[in-house]
């Protein structure tokens, strides 16, 4: 008689890599939009702590990775080409006003030289025109750079992040101006989306697409679309009973008022100690106790919100992966200032080419991690109603499912 062979206890290589691996995105898995903006904001902040435009441009390269593989087909989710149009216009902006308005920064490498305007005598200590060195064009170009990719990193936040799912996470005092924060932030996408939609059906007619007349004419239906979308957003928020609010005691109020108020004193207060080299030694407890009563005046406000969550959003360990990796790239920047000063900051007098740390730099790829962990969106194009990858076919009854003809359970209610 043959002995047969049992299975190994627990799962199968095959079967742990496919636990690890990130699941098909849908509405029950979908990450938060606050862990989407707190990994931006990361990037942002480690993008604020240095003018080396080889880490900006690997944040900028982490960002747009990340976008390129977990954002959906919703129309926020196209803008990020705008941010990135917006920052390349933003460092031609700071680069002509060097050239025309000059710099601060002292240069002996003169490039060209422009016919200089006298100005009077109030406009002493500026200049329009005259010399035009190297070390203020690359000190525009750092300075520059450094902003645009700020903005590209709070595109990604755009693009990546659900406007709506991202009001859900407010505390309900700050529900009536998180909806005109999330009506700001929708607007920008959805006007890119307008303007695609309506050059595709200007290219399609063999109408031209550029050229101040095709703006002009584009003009007009975007600003009457996001009129209308905005007359439709406030009769809906009407017709929902947006205002209304709970009565409560008086004394309330006011502990509610003392402590909001308080809280954020004490984080600006924390925040000043903990920069500043004298307040480093109560900075943080300082910080600390403003944050608690902050917190514990917004917990007091929303008594006041009478609405509901609908599905309330989950932090989930993906979620915590995706926010985490931001944070950690943020404090690793930060830290890295102290231990790479002149790396990060590098000097254009006299003209030396930047280098590449290697730690502050494997500290930014760690906000890769969400193109890993993340939920993988379906393909774009793909129909909201699609099955994802590998589920069973159209038609076919899945294991355990009731036959054909058994009533469902909207059947039996």
């Amino acid at each position: 008689m043959t002995a047969s062979t049992s299975a190994p206890a627990g799962r199968t290589p095959l079967a742990r890599r496919r636990a690890l691996r990130a699941p098909a995105a849908s509405r029950s898995n979908a990450l938060p939009a606050g862990a989407w903006w707190l990994w931006a904001l990361g990037l942002a902040t480690a993008a604020s702590r240095t003018t080396n435009p080889l880490l900006l441009g690997l944040l900028v390269g982490v960002a747009g990775y990340v976008v390129a593989a977990r954002r959906t087909d919703a129309p926020w989710a196209r803008s990020y080409g705008a941010f990135i149009r917006i920052g390349l216009f933003v460092v031609a902006v700071r680069l002509v006003f060097s050239v025309f308005l000059g710099s601060p920064i002292p240069g002996t490498h003169t490039v060209f030289t422009l016919p200089e305007v006298p100005l009077p005598d109030w406009a002493k200590g500026g200049r329009l025109g005259g010399r035009v060195t190297a070390e203020q064009l690359v000190f525009a170009l750092y300075d520059g750079a450094k902003l645009a990719t700020l903005l590209i990193c709070i595109g990604a936040a755009n693009s990546l992040a659900n406007p709506a799912r991202l009001l859900k996470s407010l505390p309900g005092a700050l529900y009536e101006a998180g909806v005109a924060v999330v009506v700001a932030m929708t607007f920008a996408p959805n006007m890119v989306a307008d303007v695609m939609r309506l050059r595709t059906a200007r290219r399609l007619r063999g109408r031209p697409t550029g050229g101040i007349k095709a703006v002009l004419q584009i003009g007009l239906p975007v600003l009457e679309g996001a009129l209308e979308r905005s007359v439709a957003v406030a009769a809906s928020m009407d017709a929902r009973g947006y205002g209304r609010t709970a009565q409560v005691p008086p004394a309330v109020r006011r502990t509610t008022n003392v402590l909001t108020l308080g809280g954020l004193l004490g984080v600006c207060a924390g925040t000043y100690g903990l920069l500043a080299a004298q307040g480093a030694v109560y900075g943080v407890p300082v910080l600390i106790a403003g944050l608690v009563a902050a917190m514990a005046g917004l917990r007091l406000g929303g008594a006041r919100s009478v609405r509901t969550r609908y599905r309330p959003d989950r932090w989930g360990v993906r979620a915590w992966l995706v926010a985490g990796s931001g944070v950690v790239v943020a404090v690793a920047m930060i830290w890295a200032g102290g231990a790479y000063g002149e790396a990060l900051h590098p000097g254009v007098v006299p003209l030396t080419a930047p280098v590449l740390p290697l730690w502050p730099a494997a500290a930014v790829l760690i906000g890769l991690l969400p193109a890993v962990v993340a939920p993988v969106p379906p393909p774009v194009g793909t129909p909201a109603n699609a099955a994802p990858v590998g589920a069973a076919p159209v038609g076919a009854a899945p294991v355990g499912a009731a036959p054909v003809g058994a009533p469902n359970s909207k059947e039996i209610q």
